[in-house]
C-alpha cells in the first residue's frame, strides 16, 4: 500500500483564505486539482470517490473550496458566485501557482479535474497556466461555460458525460468543436448527470485515472 501524505490546507488569494484538502503520494507522479460544481463542496462524495482511485495511480489530489465561508453562505442565497467562472477560473489559477511554491508539489504536472461549473472554471485556468496544466478532465460539465476561454486551452480535454443527460451531452459536443487541443467526449452508458447508477461513478473513476496515466506517458516520452 502506497504511503500518502493528507493535510488540510489554507490557501492565500486575493486577500482571501481558502480550504483545500491535500492527500499526497510519497512519490508522487503528478497532482489532481478538483473544481467542484455549484451547489457542492471539497467534501462531494462523488469528487473524493474519483480522487481516491487516480490516487492508485500515484497521483496526488486536491479537493479546494474556490468560495470563501463567508461567499458559500451567501451564494446559497443568492448565487451569485456559482456561475462566475471568470472569478472561479482565476481562483483555480491562483491555486495552481501555491501548488509550484510547496515543496511537496513543486514542479509537478497539474491535472484539473471540473465537475458541471466546475469544469469551465478548469478550462479557464488552462487558458490562463499553459504551461502548467498536463490534462482538464471535465465530469458531467459544463464546458460552454468557458466562452472564449475554449479557444485558448493548450493541454488536452476529457469530457465525461452521461449517457442519460442528452442537454449536457449536446452542450459538450458543442463546446469540443471550439477546442484546438486533441480532446475526447466519453459517453457513461445509462448514466445520468450525478453518475449515481450502481458502477457509473467506477466508470468515470476508471476512465480518468487511464486518462492521466496517458497523457503522462505522452509527456515523458515527449522529454526523453
Amino acid at each position: 500500500m502506497t504511503a500518502m501524505i493528507s493535510q488540510s490546507v489554507m490557501v492565500p488569494v486575493d486577500g482571501e483564505a481558502l480550504a483545500g484538502d491535500v492527500v499526497l503520494p510519497t512519490s508522487a507522479r503528478a497532482v489532481v486539482l478538483f473544481a467542484h460544481g455549484s451547489g457542492s463542496s471539497r467534501h462531494s462524495p462523488r469528487n473524493r470517490m474519483v480522487a481516491e482511485q487516480l490516487r492508485t495511480a500515484g497521483l496526488g489530489t486536491v479537493l479546494m473550496d474556490l468560495l470563501t465561508e463567508g461567499e458559500e453562505r451567501e451564494d446559497e442565497w443568492t448565487a451569485e458566485y456559482r456561475f462566475d467562472i471568470p472569478l472561479l477560473g482565476s481562483r483555480l489559477a491562483a491555486v495552481i501557482d501555491w501548488l509550484e511554491e510547496q515543496p511537496g508539489t513543486k514542479g509537478l504536472p497539474v491535472a484539473l479535474f471540473g465537475a458541471s461549473t466546475g469544469a469551465a472554471a478548469a478550462l479557464v485556468a488552462a487558458a490562463e497556466r499553459p504551461e502548467r496544466v498536463l490534462t482538464v478532465v471535465s465530469r458531467g460539465g459544463r464546458p460552454d461555460l468557458a466562452g472564449d476561454a475554449l479557444h485558448r486551452v493548450r493541454a488536452p480535454v476529457l469530457l465525461i458525460v452521461g449517457g442519460q443527460d442528452p442537454e449536457v451531452m449536446r452542450l459538450n459536443r458543442e463546446a469540443a468543436q471550439l477546442l484546438p487541443v486533441p480532446h475526447s467526449l466519453r459517453v457513461v452508458p445509462g448514466a445520468t448527470h450525478l453518475f449515481e447508477e450502481p458502477g457509473a461513478l467506477e466508470q468515470v473513476a476508471d476512465t480518468a485515472r487511464e486518462w492521466c496515466e496517458e497523457r503522462l506517458a505522452s509527456l515523458t516520452a515527449t522529454d526523453g
